[in-house]
């Protein structure tokens, strides 16, 4: 899977689950930094979601599933 598929997989949870808007999520996320599997080899990835205490406990929980599911993304 790639970041920006995961992303969108992320807001479409979201946004089903929690309601508001595609921006609102997809801003509350921010951008997926990637790491190299060699120094990273269990999980290459990392978001810093931003917002409300609810939103960023929200996708937190949500990036911790989907961490389980997907822990190397490509670019």
């Amino acid at each position: 899977m790639t970041a920006d598929k995961l992303i969108d997989l992320l807001v479409a949870r979201l946004l089903r689950d929690h309601g508001k808007s595609k921006h609102h999520w997809r801003k509350a996320i921010g951008p997926l930094r990637l790491y190299s599997p060699a120094t990273h080899p269990h999980c290459n990835w990392n978001a810093t979601p931003t917002g409300s205490f609810q939103d960023i406990a929200l996708i937190e929980t949500l990036l911790d599933d989907l961490r389980m599911a997907y822990p190397l993304l490509t670019t």
